[in-house]
């Protein structure tokens, strides 16, 4: 790499030519990147395959139905670890009803999602 320094009002500069300065540029940009993959890699965050996240997004489905599938539970098993009916359980996933705080933080700990994810 052709570098120049040049001193000028008591500090010291180096001069590369424009193409190594972009080049420089790049690499430390990937650098950035390299450093946070490794960062989110290293929290122990559980990651969602395409297809939950399409139902949640792009499908707009019950959130607690595409968690409930993701993590291959009936409603059945879903209510009985929250402690409350199937049938509950089945209006509060399709939106008849909207289910107290108590219960959906329930839900969301048999999901093992936050609250937010599922409200």
């Amino acid at each position: 790499m052709k570098v120049e320094t040049v001193k000028e009002h008591g500090h010291e500069y180096v001069l590369v030519p424009k193409e190594q300065y972009n080049q420089l540029l790049e690499d430390a940009e990937m650098l950035r990147d390299i450093r946070e993959f490794r960062e989110a890699k290293a929290v122990d965050e559980e990651t969602y395959p395409s297809e939950v996240v399409n139902r949640l997004i792009l499908n707009e489905e019950s959130p607690i139905r595409v968690y409930r599938d993701h993590r291959r539970l009936t409603q059945q098993q879903l209510a009985d670890k929250c402690g409350i009916q199937r049938a509950y359980l089945a209006e509060i996933e399709t939106g008849r009803k909207s289910g107290s705080v108590k219960t959906l933080k329930a839900i969301a700990e048999a999901l093992e999602v936050d609250l937010t994810s599922i409200s």
